[in-house]
């Protein structure tokens, strides 16, 4: 075992390709699921990237930073919406919560984890940017 992943929390081997698959199949099913809603691909286009607006909040200082990028990267809200989105029979509502959840499959895939305090780079998947490597 890497002993760095466990100073950090952060996934390792088998674990944290698995974690990765996971992140490829949600990406896939809502973005099925979205094209099956007959959702306008203008809007999955405009909205997708729009959870990423939560890097701003790193302007602050890491610990506000990786607090609002987690909420907007984790799956409770948009679950909890594509729930309401239902219950409620809103189709602009449901539409959001399948493009945020595929939003956050492919951050996952590609190996964008929830942050830890100690900077954007320290995520539940491992190390990222540069100095991954250090």
């Amino acid at each position: 075992m890497d002993d760095r992943a466990v100073d950090t929390g952060a996934a390792t081997g088998g674990v944290r390709i698995l974690l990765r698959l996971e992140g490829l199949a949600l990406f896939a099913a809502m973005t099925v699921l979205y094209a099956t809603w007959g959702g306008s691909w203008w809007v999955y286009a405009l909205l997708f990237l729009v959870p990423d607006l939560s890097f701003l909040a790193y302007l602050s200082d890491a610990k506000f930073g990786a607090l609002v990028y987690n909420a907007a990267h984790s799956y409770m809200a948009p679950v909890t919406l594509m729930a309401l989105g239902f219950g409620l029979a809103s189709p602009l509502t449901l539409s959001i919560a399948l493009i945020w959840l595929a939003h956050i499959g492919i951050d996952r895939a590609l190996g964008y984890g929830l942050k830890y305090s100690a900077g954007f780079g320290f995520t539940h998947l491992g190390r990222i940017g540069r100095q991954k490597d250090a």
